[in-house]
């Protein structure tokens, strides 16, 4: 039987017992001397069943209470497990979005890292274009230099003239 239906039962089993138990409370007003055998038996059936009401009152209350600590008990177990559930849920949406910021950095460092890479194979590639320039030039320059330089004694020598 579930919780809320027990405590419902209860709470009328009160509500019946408890204006049962009062009915007779009509206090009499004969001396007791006067009562008869069959008055007074009758009167202590009446606080015999006034005691066992009232006893089960107490009872009934008793089970009250314990079933709405129970109730309170397993309210709060339940509101733990839904907290408990949603901080999870939040650290592992936070360690998902370090995860991926993570992997987002590293992608961006794999990134730079190539271009760097390129960068400085085309600055090795333009060195080496203008050492082959240089070297180029260099080579043109000497070529230059290197073409024969008129004789002097066919040309202008003083023995060639007086021969």
């Amino acid at each position: 039987m579930d919780v809320t239906k027990r405590t419902g039962v209860l709470l009328c089993v009160l509500a019946v017992s408890l204006p049962a138990g009062a009915v007779g409370c009509g206090g009499s007003t004969r001396a007791r001397g006067s009562e008869s055998g069959a008055e007074a038996s009758e009167r202590n059936e009446e606080e015999e069943q006034k005691k066992e009401e009232a006893a089960e009152v107490a009872k009934n209350r008793e089970l009250l209470s314990q079933i709405e600590a129970r109730k309170r008990e397993e309210d709060a177990e339940l509101k733990a497990h839904k907290t408990e559930a949603a901080a999870e849920a939040k650290a592992k949406q936070r360690e998902q979005k370090a995860a991926a910021e993570a992997k987002k950095k590293a992608a961006e460092a794999k990134k730079k890292e190539q271009e760097a890479k390129a960068k400085a194979k085309k600055q090795e590639e333009a060195a080496r274009a203008e050492a082959k320039r240089k070297q180029e030039a260099s080579q043109r320059a000497n070529t230059v230099k290197r073409k024969p330089a008129p004789r002097r004694s066919e040309t202008s020598s003083p023995l060639s003239i007086r021969q």
